[in-house]
């Protein structure tokens, strides 16, 4: 495969996903292969059947490779499920020669990340937020900048050393070498996300079928992430035991009839439900279906706002609109239903909601014009440069690409 080229390999509980595209100027990416294959072998980011999954990631490597005219080698891998955990630290450091350096932020990182995390954990993401210069903070880039001590505040994120590797394994044994693992909460909001978005403050909500990735930013920088083993699934399953029908049949009528804006359904609008067991299919109100919905959605909504307000109680004291001035956006395959933004607005205090679909995209950009594309498009823009290795501070290779690195991490994360 052409080196300028990159691939995003999202691997969800309904479908898994391969994009190959070139990264270009202003985070513009341009798609030049895309392929899909139904998902089997994986329940809630976690692999149930090896074979299975094996088989679901080569058809999406076939259609994508064979539309981009390439072979693919390696791959970025998103991560999702529920052992993934977060967390905020801060590490100081004394300033070489009173002027900070690279190697100084990188010193000031790796003490911030240095905590001890549980054996069976694994360091996923190391995100600085924001860097202060003895008394002076909110700053962005303190290269350059002259004091005595630098202080990083940095957001973790952690997953499941051994449900990760069962991932890895699953991609080895497709022929593919992982380039990178990336949270799919961070890979989707690369994707959709303005920058005053994130200044103002905004909860991302990507909402898939197995999963929902909680992702906050405020004043710039991500301050809370969180993963909700719940998501799309309860929909389906909810549709197919109300009216007796085959859970792929529940998910086709979900996607295609499916809605939450009962003032946009008549009486007379119905559809036709295939039913298990060979029966004949039945007939059905869409305003029956909505009944079956709504409270669902409603349900997941209020399960999200519940959780947001766990994380820091001025959420809930000072009001979600305070706190989230760019309000909440919507992405993920469970997002495509209509009337979810009016339903959300309605549960998160009529702050403003806005579904999320991949920005800046060119080459065949119809072809993932859809929220449940963000992850995947997020991962061929997202480098995660961030030193999270276990190397000691004095390694002598760790100046060789520092600098560029320590750039990377200021020009992305600001």
């Amino acid at each position: 495969m052409e080196s300028n080229y990159t691939v995003g390999l999202d691997i969800g509980s309904h479908k898994v996903v391969v994009l190959i595209g070139e990264l270009l100027a202003n985070d513009n990416v341009s798609i030049v292969g895309v392929g899909t294959a139904p998902s089997k072998g994986v329940d809630k980011g976690s692999v149930t059947n090896l074979d299975a999954v094996v088989d679901s990631i080569l058809l999406a490597l076939r259609q994508a490779e064979d539309m981009a005219d390439c072979t693919v080698s390696s791959v970025n891998l998103s991560i999702s499920g529920s052992h993934i955990e977060s967390m905020n630290e801060a590490g100081t450091w004394a300033i070489d020669a009173h002027e900070v350096s690279a190697y100084d932020v990188e010193s000031v990182i790796h003490n911030a990340r240095s905590i001890k995390i549980r054996d069976d954990q694994r360091l996923l993401h190391v995100i600085p937020q924001e860097y202060s210069i003895d008394s002076q903070g909110r700053i962005n880039n303190p290269i350059g900048l002259s004091g005595v001590k630098l202080k990083a505040n940095v957001h973790l994120i952690t997953c499941h050393n051994d449900l990760v590797k069962n991932l890895e394994k699953a991609v080895e044994r497709s022929g593919l070498v992982i380039d990178q693992l990336t949270s799919s909460g961070v890979a989707s909001s690369t994707a959709i996300l303005s920058e005053d978005e994130k200044e103002l403050g905004v909860c991302v909500i990507d909402m898939g079928s197995g999963t929902m990735d909680l992702s906050i930013y405020i004043a710039g920088s991500l301050q809370h992430s969180m993963v909700l083993d719940y998501a799309g699934n309860s929909v389906t399953n909810d549709i197919a035991i109300a009216f007796s029908a085959p859970p792929t049949s529940a998910e086709e009528v979900k996607v295609k009839f499916g809605s939450l804006d009962r003032a946009s359904v008549t009486n007379k609008d119905s559809i036709e439900l295939p039913s298990v067991g060979g029966r004949a299919a039945r007939s059905l109100q869409r305003s029956v279906l909505i009944d079956v919905i709504e409270p669902r959605y409603t349900e997941l909504l209020t399960l999200v706002k519940t959780e947001i307000y766990k994380i820091n109680d001025k959420f809930a004291r000072e009001g979600l609109q305070q706190q989230l001035a760019a309000g909440v956006v919507i992405t993920g395959g469970a997002a495509q239903i209509e009337g979810l933004v009016e339903a959300a607005e309605a549960v998160f205090d009529n702050i403003q909601v806005r579904i999320g679909k991949p920005e800046n995209i060119q080459g065949l950009a119809g072809d993932v014009d859809s929220p449940a594309f963000s992850t995947a498009v997020g991962l061929l823009r997202y480098k995660n440069d961030v030193f999270t290795g276990e190397e000691e501070l004095d390694s002598g290779n760790r100046l060789t690409n520092l600098f560029s690195k320590v750039k990377n991490w200021i020009k992305k994360e600001y």
